[in-house]
């Protein structure tokens, strides 16, 4: 009996409405109330026992929950109840649907709903229905929908579909999830009229789930591409990712044939990590494998890990020129949540590869360009309170173009912060000098081999791994000042490294080859190896400022500030017999060659030869006080410094104690600005001459040469400097001023729209130079380069861009690349040039923005694979 009294609902009159209950006519003759926009009407349908007893409950259906609706004009109700007709935002509920429209017909008999939009006074139609069930929601031209059975009809209908929308001109909802459409659209567009789309003949849209079609082909600015034709397609709409069959993408090369490439399998394990499975296959006999993964532990950690292994295979295995190159890739990102825990992390950026991998299979410029690459996994704890701390890392290093890679693992850090052990922990007043004085230690254990890659594998891990342990303490000293304004720093640095073996020279003489060869051999034992230093140093600023005399330049003063820094060190002799550092056998000739017992060794080894040095530099800096550009908004006088020498210096040494040679190289160095210009330079100028072979000879070049020749020989040279052009940005001040932003276009509906025709572009060149001479007996060394790149907006949407080296030394370019692009809100058109070199190509792609409808696209390429 309760089914039945919420089955049949009936309605007569609305509390606090003007609503009148009219004979069922024709909806256009129907009296519109006059009502106020505030005077929202709002009913529940009920039953009661009396108007049970009027109906046959033998036809009678039964309704799970009542149906609301309300409308913010008016409700008008049939004569006999059983029809309602709401205007203007009106709204029906029932359980999870909501449906929204400015007209909507209620048959409370029927259980059917209909809605449609109103046209205004300029016949544009608003308010059109939407209908909303749950988080799935569209908006149609009309509405007709059951809700007891859940069927409808529906027209010009466009709904979301996971990152996709679905557009059709008739639409039949056969039951809560599902719909069958007919001439229907797919497109990731989201735009009313989209871009493009992929025409559906027919097509089942399962919400939430999968969408299927039959005979459907693409349709790019309304012109319809009917080759190729898809004969039936499936496309995956689940809100939550899933497991599924990756589809490769096919083509041919000359050099490894027809191919078939990332197609594979992709599992949706959990919601922690996931696992991709690709692999690629060519006719030729080429094929590769690739694993991704992706994972995540939120408040935890996060990261990718990727491998990718790849065999090449040209010609025949029959032919002299047949050659198989195997080659792999490893790439590994790891970072942790800095919330996870604050005294301990761990990291991981991993980029390992074989230089045959980069050459032969990179499909990117960036990749085919990379000489270098780098990885480091590490570690770290600190411990609370205390001034220790703890790090371990395996780090790697390789240059693809000698194929040397450089591996360090492990590699341990210890190091504890500066502490002050005189230091009063209730001091009262000044610190006196000897709380002052700290030190802190570092100690690093390092095993590392730099090999080349065919070769690394086969090293020894005793004899071919190098490794050690070096200790270092710095001890930090009260510093002080001297004359006032002279800061002076004394300090005192001890090291010391731990090795497993060390070498030991023997010298033999063949008499009758006239030859002589030196021994070496490796005596695996423990051994010390260390070294102390003294050093003083001290430095100062001057400031000095010359004032224009003319009240009238726009140069008010020039500031000079120079920055002298002296510093004395002392090293002592670790060649001397009594640290057993070095060693020494005696020639054919008897000279006595010394050698190092640490040649070689991972953290080096204590240098031969007292040292007591005094080490110079003096850094300058000049800049200008100009006055500000008239300014008519303030009569305040403003300035603004310009910097006329960025900085110049010079560097060197002097070693009071050694023999020869006493004077260091002087290095300059440089940069300054001029008119918006970069400028850096520097320079390498050694103050003794050398001997046919190269080497310095204890003669100064002021006693042997003339002219500028005097100060030295200038041994290496750099100059570069670069300069970008790019077109002014168009001022707000015109519009402050009233004048339009662009070209008046009138189109011949009489609408009027303004362009601008700015041409935003920018450009930019460099220029690099360096010279290099061993000594006056050897020829110089010039190398000259520059490099041009640019880039022109010709409209909002087209992108053109090009970028290339010049070799003047050689007369020849290098790597050059020409791009156009162009933006088309969800599609992308690309193409791509290189006219010349090893990777001479060209692709043009006109391709769908969004990641889902990746394959959809138009691509012609030459790939640099079938160059010669």
């Amino acid at each position: 009996m309760t089914k039945i009294i919420f089955t049949y609902i009936l309605f007569f009159f609305c509390v606090n409405t003007y609503a009148q209950e009219l004979p069922d006519t024709e909806l256009s003759s129907i009296p519109q109330p006059e009502l106020k926009p505030d005077s929202i009407l709002s009913s529940r349908m009920s039953a009661t026992q009396d108007s049970i007893a009027k109906r046959d409950t033998a036809k009678t259906t039964v309704l799970e929950a009542p149906i609301n609706y309300n409308a913010l004009d008016s409700i008008v109700i049939s004569l006999d109840g059983q029809k309602v007709y709401l205007y203007k935002e009106a709204m029906v509920t029932y359980q999870t649907i909501e449906l929204k429209a400015d007209y909507i017909e209620l048959d409370l008999e029927t259980k059917e709903v209909y809605a449609e939009g109103v046209p205004d006074s300029a016949e544009v139609v608003q308010g059109s229905p939407v209908f909303k069930d749950g988080e799935e929601e569209f908006e149609s031209k009309t509405l007709r929908y059951n809700f007891e059975t859940q069927k409808g009809i529906i027209t010009e209908v466009k709904t979301q579909q996971g990152d996709g929308y679905v557009h059709s001109e008739r639409t039949k909802k056969i039951d809560a999830n599902s719909f069958i459409l007919k001439k229907g659209k797919y497109t990731t567009c989201d735009a009313d009229h989209p871009h493009f789309y992929l025409r559906m003949t027919r097509a089942k849209v399962i919400s939430n789930k999968k969408i299927i079609t039959g005979p459907a082909y693409l349709v790019l600015e309304d012109f319809p591409i009917y080759f190729p034709m898809i004969p039936f397609g499936f496309f995956p709409n689940s809100p939550s990712y899933s497991s599924g069959i990756i589809v490769p993408t096919y083509g041919e090369e000359q050099s490894r044939g027809f191919f078939l490439r990332e197609g594979g399998y992709y599992w949706a394990a959990s919601p922690y990590f996931d696992l991709t499975m690709k692999g690629d296959i060519y006719s030729k006999g080429s094929w590769g494998a690739n694993v991704h993964t992706n994972y995540k532990k939120r408040y935890k950690f996060s990261g990718n890990f990727d491998f990718r292994y790849n065999v090449n295979r040209y010609s025949d295995p029959d032919l002299p020129d047949f050659s198989r190159s195997p080659g792999f890739s490893v790439r590994w990102s790891h970072s942790q949540d800095s919330k996870a825990n604050p005294y301990q992390s761990f990291s991981a950026s991993v980029n390992l590869s074989t230089t045959s991998y980069d050459k032969q299979n990179s499909y990117d410029v960036q990749s085919y360009l990379q000489t270098t690459k780098s990885s480091s996994i590490s570690y770290s704890k600190k411990w609370e309170n205390s001034p220790f701390n703890m790090s371990a890392s395996f780090r790697h290093s390789q240059n693809s173009r000698d194929t040397t890679i450089s591996l360090s693992f492990p590699e341990l850090t210890f190091s504890m912060a500066k502490i002050y052990p005189f230091r009063q922990k209730d001091r009262v007043g000044a610190p006196k000098w000897y709380e002052k004085i700290g030190f802190s230690y570092t100690g690093n254990i390092k095993n590392s081999i730099t090999a080349k890659e065919d070769e690394l594998l086969n090293q020894s891990i005793i004899r071919d791994w190098q490794n050690g342990w070096k200790h270092s303490i710095p001890i930090s000293l009260p510093n002080f000042n001297l004359f006032k304004y002279v800061n002076v720093s004394p300090s005192v640095s001890y090291s010391e490294r731990w090795y497993t073996n060390y070498i030991t020279q023997n010298y033999a003489y063949d008499n009758i080859a006239q030859e002589g060869t030196v021994w070496e051999d490796t005596i695996y034992h423990f051994r010390r190896n260390y070294n102390y230093s003294f050093s003083l140093s001290s430095q100062t600023n001057i400031y000095g400022m010359y004032l224009m005399k003319n009240p009238n330049s726009r140069m008010k003063a020039i500031r000079h500030k120079m920055s002298p820094s002296v510093s004395f060190s002392y090293t002592p002799d670790f060649g001397d017999p009594k640290y057993d550092f070095y060693d020494s056998y005696m020639d054919h000739e008897g000279n006595q060659i010394y050698y190092n017992r640490f040649k070689g060794a991972i953290f080096g080894s204590a240098g031969r030869g007292e040292s007591a040095a005094i080490n110079f530099g003096l850094t300058n800096n000049l800049e200008a006080k100009m006055a500000a550009k008239n300014d008519t908004t303030s009569n305040e006088e403003k300035f603004e410094k310009v910097k006329i020498i960025d900085n110049l210096g010079f560097s060197g040494s002097y070693n009071f104690i050694a023999d020869s040679l006493n004077l260091s190289t002087i290095r300059i160095n440089g940069r300054t600005t001029i008119k918006g210009v970069s400028l850096n330079f520097g320079g390498t100028v050694d103050p003794y001459n050398t001997d046919e072979k190269g080497t310095r000879i204890n003669q100064f070049m002021w006693n042997e040469a003339s002219g500028l020749a005097k100060l030295g020989r200038l041994t290496n040279a750099n100059l570069s400097f670069g300069m970008s052009f790019k077109s002014k940005q168009k001022e707000e001040a015109n519009a402050e001023e009233g004048e339009e932003p662009g070209e008046q276009i009138m189109y011949p509906d009489g609408s009027i729209e303004y362009y601008d025709f700015d041409i935003p572009w920018d450009f930019r060149f460099n220029y690099s130079f360096s010279y290099s001479k061993r000594s006056n007996y050897h020829d110089a060394q010039v190398n000259q380069s520059l490099n041009f790149s640019g880039r022109v907006k010709l409209t909002r949407e087209w992108n053109m861009s090009l970028s290339t080296n010049f070799d003047i030394q050689a007369g020849e370019f290098s790597f050059t690349t020409f791009n156009i692009n162009r933006r088309l809100h969800c599609w992308n058109m690309a193409f791509n040039f290189v006219p010349f070199g090893r990777r001479k190509s060209y692709s043009f792609t006109i391709n769908a923005s969004s990641a889902m409808l990746k394959d959809l696209k138009i691509d012609k390429k030459r790939s640099w694979f079938d160059n010669n």
